[in-house]
């Protein structure tokens, strides 16, 4: 069953959707950035729409085997964990008619079925990613049954060579392409034709929008197009819009990166919704 044909059965309220195809509960994991990060007093209330994070394997060898205790490192995948996540979700409530929960979920591939009840997959530093063939096959299919993988905070040419290794098993001589600006992922809410780099909060520090070297100066909104036309993997390449959602709430941040990565991801997951 497609993922889209779920969501479409979640919006007529049948309360048994969780048990019906056994989604694992919501669970808080040690991260690089946050401990004892409050939860919503509404976390547990069911809702028609959940973003989930992905929990991969990465490149200075953090695993997603054993008892998901952590030996040192968190892993990359928990950068701006989970404030990036609330704050985010807080924002679609605000911003869209969306019925979203307010706490992000982890999902993994780890063989099992519970990502396909997540419609939306969320892939941080991939610059760092490395997934295991039977990993990028199970994403793959994710991604085929209707699923939408938006990746982000990633630099530079060297993070975008180990994203490409990793992206080119999930879809071998996969097209990566400049989205235009006509497409409709740009102007599903709102119109967003005049974009800009989306810098972290090393800007703070640094003063640069880019990160790395030079060749993390050039913003880059990506994609990967199934055969209809219709954009399934949405790449942020040199942006940190996680940490623009994560530093909403900071008076140093510059609120007009903030506002254009909020205005990005609600135009690409209402455009999940209706394409």
């Amino acid at each position: 069953m497609r993922l889209r044909i779920r969501l479409a059965i979640g919006s007529l309220g049948l309360a048994a959707l969780g048990v019906l195809w056994a989604q694992k509960p919501f669970r808080e994991w040690p991260a690089i950035e946050y401990e004892n990060f409050p939860i919503p007093e509404d976390a547990r209330r069911p809702s028609e729409w959940t973003r989930a994070r992905l929990r991969y394997p990465d490149i200075t060898g953090y695993s997603l085997t054993g008892s998901g205790r952590f030996q040192g490192f968190a892993g990359y995948w928990t950068m701006d964990y989970p404030r990036s996540d609330r704050h985010l979700l807080q924002g679609v409530r605000r911003l869209t008619r969306i019925d979203a929960r307010s706490v992000e979920q982890v999902v993994e591939l780890d063989g099992g079925d519970d990502i396909y009840n997540w419609p939306v997959l969320y892939g941080v530093e991939v610059g760092h990613w490395n997934l295991p063939l039977t990993q990028a096959q199970q994403l793959r299919e994710y991604i085929q049954r209707g699923g939408f993988l938006m990746v982000d905070d990633f630099h530079a040419n060297q993070e975008w060579a180990i994203f490409m290794d990793s992206l080119e098993r999930v879809f071998p001589n996969s097209q990566v392409v400049d989205i235009a600006n006509d497409d409709p992922i740009f102007h599903s809410v709102y119109d967003l034709n005049d974009r800009v780099q989306i810098p972290g909060a090393q800007y703070l520090e640094s003063g640069r929008t880019y990160e790395k070297d030079e060749s993390g100066r050039p913003e880059h909104w990506r994609a990967v197009y199934d055969d209809k036309g219709r954009i399934i993997v949405a790449i942020c390449h040199n942006m940190d819009m996680g940490d623009a959602w994560e530093h909403s709430d900071n008076p140093l941040y510059p609120e007009k990166w903030a506002s254009l990565a909020y205005r990005i991801a609600m135009n690409y997951f209402i455009y999940d919704l209706t394409h």
